[in-house]
């Protein structure tokens, strides 16, 4: 096992998703010795192996200043226990939006390990990270379909698709921001500012708040919202009764089915 340690880091992420704040419901208080309590009491259980300890700071983070904060907080509680192993989470951002940057892998692992460097991490302690989003983020793009444009002279333009919140909870949740654009036409200008719309009955079912899309949109065409490979499908759910969408893996102009769209008969099968 490893011990769930609070580091005390604030990342500068949406309030959400940061998870190593004292004010969290994550892990146990280095501050406090809570974690201190969990390694002893760990270690008097039977069938238990301590292998190490394991943080996780937030999610989305793109300030890679909380990392190094995060390896300073763990060193001295690994060192302290002689603890086998340090894992630091994941929780490097993705850029969703156009005038976003974020920093490469590349860039995150020397910042982590000069942090280590710095704590001087005692020779031998493994250390491990789990960096899922921005490795699997922008593998995956969701296709909608355009089923109505709706236009509010004065106000704004609405796009509604055969999709939203169950799909895509994320912008509902802590409203995360996307792109959007057309397959058909995906190098073309996009002039116009419309707010991308799901099929629930809710006013908060909003997939895309300002997107910037070809002023020839028009019902029937395929809309894709991009960077959707790590917190799309895992994230989607049934709510309103309403079935999940099939996922594909493309390559080189190939398709290959490997999760199937639900059926009615998908909902139905739980009823007794």
């Amino acid at each position: 096992m490893l011990v769930r340690v609070t580091p005390g880091v604030e990342a500068h992420t949406h309030e959400y998703v940061m998870t190593g704040q004292e004010d969290t419901k994550f892990g146990f208080s280095l501050a406090t010795g809570a974690a201190d309590e969990a390694v002893s009491r760990l270690r008097s259980l039977p069938g238990v192996e301590l292998a190490g300890a394991h943080a996780h700071v937030g999610s989305q983070i793109f300030r890679l200043d909380a990392f190094a904060r995060e390896v300073a907080a763990m060193v001295p509680f690994v060192t302290r226990h002689l603890l086998g192993e340090c894992c630091i989470g994941g929780g490097l951002g993705v850029a969703y939006l156009n005038d976003e940057a974020a920093p490469s892998m590349a860039e995150w692992a020397t910042v982590v390990r000069s942090a280590f460097a710095d704590a001087e991490l005692p020779p031998g302690v493994r250390v491990t990270a789990e960096p899922g989003r921005s490795i699997v983020a922008t593998a995956g793009i969701t296709l909608y379909r355009v089923g109505t444009v709706k236009e509010l002279p004065g106000l704004r333009t609405y796009v509604a698709v055969d999709g939203g919140m169950s799909d895509n909870p994320r912008p509902v949740l802590y409203g995360s921001g996307y792109e959007a654009f057309l397959p058909r036409e995906p190098l073309s200008p996009r002039a116009m500012v419309v707010r991308v719309v799901g099929k629930h009955c809710e006013s908060g079912d909003v997939l895309v708040e300002a997107a910037h899309v070809p002023a020839d949109l028009a019902v029937g065409d395929v809309l894709a919202t991009p960077v959707t490979g790590a917190y799309g499908y895992a994230m989607a759910s049934n709510y309103n009764r309403l079935p999940r969408p099939a996922v594909l893996f493309v390559r080189g102009g190939q398709a290959r089915l490997v999760l199937r769209r639900e059926t009615t008969a998908d909902m139905l099968a739980l009823e007794v």
